[in-house]
């Protein structure tokens, strides 16, 4: 996350300061006279004008480079101790309908912002199963890649929930976290029969991995409750109902609760300075305006 700011945003009084004294602490000057005064005036206006301007400007410059402007970005080092989740969402045909799969997406956003210390990852299964993300710490990158995935992207027929559970599970083989978990999400039954139940279970297990289950729509004729619960019970985890748009966002919602991380990141603010640029501009506008002056 990054964002632009001031060190010494104080600084900026200087300018008040200037104003004050530019309107009423005027120098004295001896009067001669001419006798093409209007032209002289008229020829004088334009040349003032342009050095107003550049003073006003100069002065600007060097009172926002003093209160030294910075982009400061929060950078995340580690966090073994931390959470680690695996999403894991259905995107096959039947999603599509009431437009399931876009509700979802939005929710599953929203989910995504409020886990800000952990790593977090995105499976997608259809006819085949994928990682669209590994587990990482880059939120705006899963929620980039999360808005522009949609229905169809892995097949529209099938729904490979075992698979997508089995290449879930192997994201965390190397994974030092004492808190996994995986929240699966589907409105459907297992179809494509590319990995047994029982195989992509004793892989969930064997990272030690807690699987939370969400089914979409009706229990019995949208998906098998039965199995959804086989795999939340095993894995220590929880089984859900989604059975309207509130009852989804509920859910994550619990979920988010039940495993709410206390431990902070380890972090560190990398700042990157701006303040030269504005002085070098000043220092140009300097010379332009003593060249002005000089001339005239």
């Amino acid at each position: 996350m990054s964002h632009f700011t001031f060190e010494y945003p104080f600084a900026f009084l200087i300018l008040i300061l200037f104003i004050i004294c530019y309107r009423w602490c005027k120098q004295r000057g001896i009067s001669i006279y001419f006798p093409n005064m209007k032209m002289l005036q008229k020829a004088s206006k334009k040349s003032s004008f342009l050095v107003n301007a550049l003073k006003f400007l100069i002065v600007i410059l060097l009172v926002t480079a003093l209160s030294s402007p910075v982009k400061e970005d929060e950078l995340v080092v580690k966090n073994d101790k931390g959470y680690e989740i695996s999403l894991i969402l259905d995107a096959s045909g039947s999603m599509s309908e009431y437009n399931k799969f876009g509700i979802v997406k939005e929710i599953v956003d929203k989910f995504i912002d409020e886990r800000e210390h952990d790593k977090i990852a995105l499976s997608i299964f259809a006819d085949f199963a994928y990682v669209a993300v590994p587990l990482t710490y880059d939120k705006k990158s899963i929620k980039r890649l999360l808005s522009r995935i949609d229905v169809g992207i892995a097949g529209r027929q099938r729904t490979a929930l075992y698979e997508a559970l089995f290449l879930s599970s192997n994201l965390f083989k190397s994974s030092k976290s004492k808190e996994k978990i995986a929240i699966l999400l589907t409105d459907g039954m297992d179809n494509a029969n590319t990995i047994p139940l029982d195989v992509a279970l004793k892989r969930a297990k064997k990272y030690g991995i807690k699987v939370y289950t969400i089914g979409i729509g009706r229990e019995g004729m949208d998906f098998n409750p039965a199995v959804l619960q086989k795999i939340a019970k095993e894995t220590g985890g929880k089984y859900f109902v989604g059975d309207s748009i509130q009852r989804i966002k509920d859910i994550y919602a619990t979920i988010n609760k039940l495993e709410k991380s206390e431990i902070k990141a380890d972090k560190y603010i990398k700042k990157s300075y701006y303040f030269q640029y504005l002085l070098a501009l000043a220092l140009l506008f300097l010379i332009v305006y003593f060249y002005i002056k000089n001339r005239e």
